[in-house]
């Protein structure tokens, strides 16, 4: 059961809708550094890097936040719905 979950989680990452290039036109209008990445213009100016950026930096911290209390979940009681999760994942 785990090599399926496995199997299929990397067939979801590899698939074809993760990878997404920019035709020609939008690799003509995007800024340079940007360009092929994406379909669209990309950023304009300074105000959308700092969109950019702070929407990085948030979803960093809630990765990092999420994945340190599934790993630890400082609950002692057997039957939290922590615990239970983790003990789930871990058969």
């Amino acid at each position: 059961m785990k090599k399926i979950r496995l199997f299929l989680l990397l067939l979801l990452m590899t698939g074809p809708s993760v990878v997404s290039y920019a035709c020609e036109v939008c690799k003509e209008r995007q800024p340079a550094g940007w360009e092929g990445i994406s379909h669209g213009e990309g950023p304009r100016g300074n105000a959308d890097l700092v969109i950019i950026w702070g929407a990085v930096v948030l979803v960093g911290i809630t990765l990092f936040l999420s994945v340190k209390y599934l790993v630890k979940p400082q609950e002692s009681d057997a039957n939290h719905i922590k615990n239970r999760i983790l003990w789930k994942i871990t058969e």
